[in-house]
């Protein structure tokens, strides 16, 4: 697969971390040295549907503003980017004879998807597709993962967008230069030293194994695309670029790329 794409897992943030100056130049940066998509297809922590749910395939569709109490600017964001319903179709056809595929055409990009690409693609010339995430079993997300990565030999780069630590609830400084909390600090160590290791198997196992835990993720979807990504590169047990590291609001941006 030398000359795949390579598949990304981005921890992406609410919709101000595109006044992220650090942030914005930090994904722009790493937008640029990456070769060109032909297609993108998204796996966000914000949708979770079971059976495996592929979204609008058309131009144009709305955006999901899955979010609340930001200013006004924020749910005037848009990003339209052509459909992809050819990607669509190969996606289908990657899956198992019974296992069954849903589709929701009238669900467009929500936040997990198209705000770091309001960053990474700005132009919003290149066809993307969001599938949900059809369960959040990390071993499950690697197979699906093993099952999308023949597109990668086909110019798509596959991105799960989550975020390493998503805590919300214990934040007690919501400023965006917060000190970590503890348990932020020390579940993204671990998931850096993991990674360093290409050691999936306590990857897998994190809610066990992980420091900060049930803090750094009292639910589990940010995490989980996570699992998408190591399962649709050439070697889940591969050392994985670490392009992103640092917080925003006390939150690890820890960001990688996959072979």
């Amino acid at each position: 697969m030398t000359n795949a794409m390579p598949a990304l897992f981005l921890s992406h943030g609410a919709p101000p971390l595109v006044d992220s100056d650090l942030w914005v130049s930090q994904l722009a940066k790493w937008a640029g040295d990456l070769p060109r998509p032909k297609a993108i297809l998204m796996v966000s922590a914000h949708w979770e549907s079971a059976p495996l749910t592929i979204g609008s395939t058309t131009t144009g569709t709305p955006l999901v503003y899955d979010f609340g109490g930001f200013p006004e600017r924020f749910y005037r964001t848009t990003y339209e980017s052509p459909g992809a319903p050819e990607l669509a179709a190969q996606v289908v056809s990657l899956m198992p004879d019974d296992e069954t595929v849903s589709h929701q055409p009238h669900r467009g990009l929500d936040h997990g998807a198209y705000v770091p690409l309001t960053v990474m693609y700005p132009d919003a010339d290149i066809p993307v597709l969001q599938i949900s995430l059809p369960t959040l079993d990390p071993q499950r997300l690697l197979h699906l993962g093993e099952r999308l990565r023949p597109l990668r030999e086909q110019g798509v780069l596959i991105v799960g967008s989550g975020f390493t630590t998503h805590g919300l609830p214990f934040l007690r400084d919501p400023s965006p230069d917060a000190k970590a909390p503890g348990w932020s600090s020390e579940f993204d160590a671990w998931a850096d030293e993991r990674l360093a290791a290409g050691d999936v198997d306590s990857l897998i196992d994190f809610r066990s194994l992980a420091p900060g835990m049930p803090y750094a993720h009292p639910t589990i979807e940010h995490f989980a695309p996570l699992f998408v990504t190591l399962g649709a590169s050439s070697d889940p047990e591969q050392i994985p670029r670490q392009v992103i590291d640092g917080f925003w609001m006390g939150l690890a941006k820890r960001s990688i790329q996959v072979a």
